[in-house]
């Protein structure tokens, strides 16, 4: 069974007295100043792998029932009967790249250079929002600092992109629309093509309870296949929000969580040696604009486009100069 293993730090002119070492990989080393995160969020400075004694002073072995890294942070289960869960985050504050060990007690205590939403949510500014361009009576997100932008995305009907890639999207249900596509096999297909994604969600405009109500169709019959389809794709999550506002807001909140996500899951683990995940390398392309979309932009840029017609190719590439700096 593997182990998280704590042994004494023989650098004694060190400030942290203890080394951790993480059984993830060719294993991970750190310098903490606890042996667990009781009371406060533990730090951890990330040393080579190589300064882990050959013969450690062991000062606890702790067996674990899971361990597993999800984006930036391990997900740390320890097969015991207290503090079994904490967790691992690689994050940033005050402009430098830090490690930090938490657990549920002190989580709050531990989310350096983290604001609590109000209404920019994950602190980001300005997000671009993709919708659907099939996507029938829109949410506007008019009451968030977003802009919307209709694109044909490949799934879902809204999305969010980052450096050219797709890295979340978000599939839209009423309850009556969610009773359609469940008994008629389409929310099947939707979720396999969101599952293709690092990041996607499936939102209902109305509470779960809603379900029962339905008068159409057996509402166990529903209820059975909702749980069924996020049994099978565990991955892309079924949200009942209690109404179309309250959708919207999650919608938003989810995708500048996963804008976030993906703008500092690459540089944290890339500083600690981890590479980029898989799962960010496997999303589709963003969709590129329309023609309307950059003739509008040129126009508003000074350049002379026609009316109608295809546009000049270094038109487009203009505009996607003028699109990269946002995008990296």
């Amino acid at each position: 069974m593997d182990e998280l293993l704590l042994a004494r730090n023989p650098d004694a002119a060190s400030t942290l007295p203890y080394l951790l070492l993480v059984p993830l990989g060719d294993g991970l080393v750190f310098r903490v100043k606890d042996t667990w995160p009781r009371t406060t969020a533990v730090y951890c400075h990330p040393v080579a792998r190589s300064e882990w004694p050959q013969e450690p002073e062991l000062v606890e072995r702790i067996a674990l029932r899971a361990l597993a890294r999800r984006g930036a942070a391990i997900d740390v289960v320890a097969d015991r009967g207290r503090e079994q869960r904490s967790q691992i985050v690689f994050t940033r504050a005050r402009g430098r790249d830090v490690v930090f060990w938490q657990s549920p007690r002190t989580r709050k205590q531990a989310r350096p250079d983290v604001r609590l939403p109000t209404a920019r949510a994950a602190g980001v500014a300005g997000l671009e929002i993709l919708a659907d361009a099939h996507e029938r009576y829109p949410y506007r997100f008019s009451a968030q600092q977003a802009t919307v932008v209709k694109r044909a995305l490949p799934c879902g009907d809204y999305g969010v992109a980052h450096g050219g890639t797709l890295v979340a999207s978000v599939e839209r249900k009423s309850m009556p629309d969610l009773a359609s596509s469940v008994t008629s096999g389409r929310l099947r297909f939707a979720l396999g093509e969101l599952a293709a994604l690092p990041r996607a969600a499936v939102i209902v405009e109305d509470r779960y309870a809603a379900i029962f109500a339905l008068t159409q169709v057996r509402p166990a019959v529903i209820a059975d296949a909702v749980a069924e389809l996020q049994v099978r794709w565990p991955n892309v999550p079924i949200v009942f929000a209690e109404n179309r506002r309250m959708a919207e807001e999650w919608t938003y909140r989810f995708l500048a969580a996963a804008y976030a996500w993906a703008d500092s899951e690459a540089p944290a683990l890339a500083a600690i040696g981890l590479g980029p995940s898989p799962e960010t390398a496997t999303g589709p392309a963003a969709p590129e604009a329309t023609t309307a979309e950059v003739r509008a932009w040129a126009r508003a840029n000074g350049l002379q486009v026609p009316d109608r017609g295809r546009l000049r190719p270094e038109v487009h590439a203009v505009y996607a100069r003028s699109r990269a700096p946002l995008e990296e």
